[in-house]
């Protein structure tokens, strides 16, 4: 018995993922190509390690026990490719920075464009991303998060604490003068669907006219008038036409963090990237608070 390493990795992510098109996709191949590993995974070790039905594969014990050997092992590989990635000294090659998109352009590209000017030889990838990339596996090697803890596998800064507040067009600044009578509008996130409650003492007349499942959307509605929007500061601050509006005071809200795994802390990319960008978000911290 001789199985390949990327056979075994394909019998592992097969069973992760429970689909052929779901293995295809994490391993950035095709589902014929998967469909291709298992079956030499199965000739290399002279086992059945799926059944095939006709709702897709599905793993046998052997399949499992594979699979479960095949976890520890891609762990001992990511392991050993993060701690040889910590002890790379060069200014060269690429550097993979994830953080929310709402963030990058007041924020991250500016330290980018600096970045790219002081060291042209290393190839920055920006992953604009609200969703957690997984810094264990290596999708990022440094990361910039939303976050009240950035987790106990990673190295963290604090760049800033943040605030929430109320936001709108400026026609509704004038219309909320009108006290505790006016008709509020809000434009409200999909998991949190009612009015904030202190919003709605000081406007008992406040009703949702929208939900939104993304801040964008949100922030392009609250311009274009039909509505007040709660968010952070600095995204209220940033937009062209919009105001701070008096229904609901600032707020805490989660912390920004730069982030890194541990082990890929130390490498020479990550620590010129975080030095440029740990300044910058500190120096901004006005925008962040009220």
């Amino acid at each position: 018995m001789n199985a390949d390493w990327d056979d075994l990795k394909t019998v592992l992510y097969l069973v992760r993922e429970a689909s052929l098109a779901g293995a295809g996709t994490a391993l950035g191949i095709n589902y014929t190509t998967v469909a291709r590993r298992v079956a030499r995974a199965e000739q290399a070790l002279d086992t059945i390690l799926f059944e095939r039905l006709a709702d897709g594969y599905r793993a046998t014990e052997a399949g499992r026990r594979v699979a479960e050997y095949a976890a520890e092992m891609e762990a001992r590989e990511l392991s050993l490719m993060r701690v040889l990635q910590g002890g790379d000294k060069r200014l060269s090659g690429a550097l993979v920075v994830t953080a929310p998109q709402l963030l990058i352009g007041p924020y991250v590209a500016p330290v980018m464009a600096r970045f790219n000017a002081t060291h042209p030889e290393v190839n920055l990838h920006i992953k604009a991303s609200n969703e957690l990339v997984d810094l264990t596996r290596r999708e990022a090697d440094l990361a910039v998060r939303i976050s009240r803890d950035p987790g106990d596998a990673l190295m963290g800064v604090r760049v800033s604490e943040q605030q929430t507040a109320s936001f709108a067009a400026p026609a509704w600044a004038t219309r909320l003068a009108g006290g505790a009578e006016t008709v509020v509008d809000w434009i409200v996130y999909e998991r949190f669907q009612d009015v904030p409650k202190a919003a709605l003492a000081r406007f008992p007349k406040s009703r949702v006219v929208m939900t939104c499942d993304d801040m964008a959307a949100m922030v392009g509605a609250a311009v274009a008038g039909l509505g007040l929007v709660r968010m952070p500061m600095f995204l209220g601050r940033v937009t062209p036409g919009l105001v701070q509006v008096p229904a609901l005071d600032p707020a805490p809200y989660a912390d920004i963090w730069v982030v890194g795994h541990r082990d890929v802390w130390p490498s020479a990319r990550v620590a010129a990237f975080r030095d440029m960008l740990v300044p910058h978000f500190r120096a901004h911290r006005a925008d962040f608070v009220a």
